[in-house]
């Protein structure tokens, strides 16, 4: 008997890693996938911006006995600084928007008038407003977006003596309504705010003003003349956002 147990123990003891070898090997575990997370355009947004401005000027002198008389271009140019309120939502990878937009502004230019050589015309742009619908394309947190609608500017007209620089006429503040396009590439840097670029072209009607004159030619208000002044701008500007009420969405 002792003899039979020692045999089957022996028996045992080789069989046991012959049987271990042929165990198969443990399985690979994939870990869990990680979230990603999609940066979402949705919510309200406050923001501010700065930037530079063109606007190009065309004067056509309307003499009381009829007929136009042109007496040139001009470019005022400067610096405008602003802000911005607005809304968007997103659906898929396409994002719609809404904005109202005023900004400060200094763009400033004059010409020697062709017709008469004494005088020279001069405009300033003190402040314009934009208000406009928005739809765009966003890879994650970059939205390129195209925008369009109203616009109206705050224009001032002067005219000097060109020699003394003088002014002997003006047309107070003068509001100008018209449309406007843009195109702007926007970046989230962070899960509320933004920045970006953006380019403006304001359309911008024709428009008869009335000048009179302050008093260094004769009576004040006394009527000076009326002018036909063509008008658009170009703006390039720089912007940051914050927004808030839309949510981040993780997704696979």
């Amino acid at each position: 008997m002792k003899k039979f147990l020692l045999g089957t123990v022996a028996l045992l003891a080789f069989a046991a890693p012959a049987a271990a070898a042929d165990l198969a090997a443990r399985p690979y575990t994939q870990a869990a996938p990680m979230f990603a997370a999609i940066y979402d355009w949705s919510g309200f947004y406050i923001g501010a911006n700065g930037g530079w401005g063109s606007s190009h000027m065309c004067w056509d002198f309307l003499p009381v006995a009829g007929g136009v008389t042109p007496e040139g271009c001009h470019d005022a140019t400067g610096a405008t600084a602003g802000g911005q309120l607005g809304m968007r939502w997103q659906s898929s990878a396409w994002v719609f928007g809404l904005e109202a937009q005023g900004n400060w502004s200094d763009l400033k230019g004059n010409n020697v008038s062709l017709a008469f050589p004494a005088l020279q015309n001069q405009t300033r742009i003190d402040a314009f407003g934009l208000f406009t619908g928005q739809i765009g394309y966003a890879a994650n947190n970059a939205l390129f977006y195209l925008k369009g609608g109203a616009a109206v500017v705050s224009d001032h007209f002067r005219i000097r003596l060109a020699a003394t620089q003088v002014e002997v006429a003006n047309t107070g503040d003068d509001a100008r309504w018209g449309g406007t396009v843009g195109v702007g590439l926007e970046y989230g840097f962070a899960p509320n705010w933004s920045a970006a670029i953006e380019y403006d072209h304001l359309f911008l009607q024709d428009r008869t003003v009335h000048f009179f004159n302050n008093g260094v030619l004769g009576i004040a208000t006394t009527p000076f003349g009326a002018d036909r002044i063509r008008q658009d701008v170009d703006l390039v500007t720089v912007r940051v956002n914050y927004r808030w009420g839309g949510p981040i969405i993780s997704k696979y």
